[in-house]
């Protein structure tokens, strides 16, 4: 169990590490941050404050869906906007385009390797997660409609509020699903005591 709690918060940590990396790539983030960017522009609160903002709206439509969140729901709502936050004031905006792009490509593999450890620790999705999954058990749609619908009406709202939108984006999009997909595996806590119990036997 501490182990697994370490590996969420170290997960969550670098989550937002690897948002604000992205952000301050100044070439286009994925479609939440590309939101909570809008909604920064617009009222002047810090992206990582409006991320944990969202993140607890969101948490509140799981209500009618029916989702029951876990510790690392809270968590990853307490946590990815707060170490965005303190990534965004620490890193300055990169410029230059070989040095914006190393520093979004940076960002994307950062996130992949947080997604491994905060969801490989077992402790329930994300409040965004969440969403999509209550969509597919509460209305019967696929996931993938799900997911594509949310993120499309968050991308359009964030980028008419001022969010960036560009060729981050475009290869977060394409990046991050495969790299998650390396990265889960090898990160995967159950999956990690299965394998010392099976060479204890």
């Amino acid at each position: 169990m501490p182990r697994r709690i370490i590996q969420l918060l170290v997960g969550l940590f670098l989550y937002g590490a690897g948002c604000a990396l992205t952000v301050q790539a100044g070439l286009g983030v994925d479609p939440w941050t590309v939101f909570a960017q809008g909604l920064s522009v617009r009222t002047g609160i810090g992206i990582g404050w409006i991320t944990n903002i969202v993140g607890f709206i969101v948490l509140l439509l799981w209500i009618p869906l029916r989702q029951k969140p876990g510790v690392g729901t809270i968590a990853n709502i307490l946590l990815v906007g707060t170490s965005m936050q303190l990534v965004i004031g620490v890193v300055p905006p990169v410029t230059g385009f070989p040095a914006q792009l190393a520093t979004l490509l940076g960002g994307i593999l950062l996130v992949a390797i947080a997604s491994g450890l905060y969801i490989g620790a077992h402790f329930g999705p994300g409040p965004r997660d969440g969403l999509m999954t209550g969509m597919n058990a509460r209305l019967g749609w696929p996931i993938w409609l799900c997911r594509a619908l949310v993120e499309l009406t968050v991308l359009l709202i964030g980028w008419l509020l001022g969010g960036t939108v560009g060729i981050g984006t475009v290869l977060f999009a394409v990046l991050i699903g495969p790299l998650v997909h390396v990265a889960l595996p090898l990160l995967d806590t159950r999956r990690r005591e299965a394998v010392v119990a099976e060479r204890a036997r």
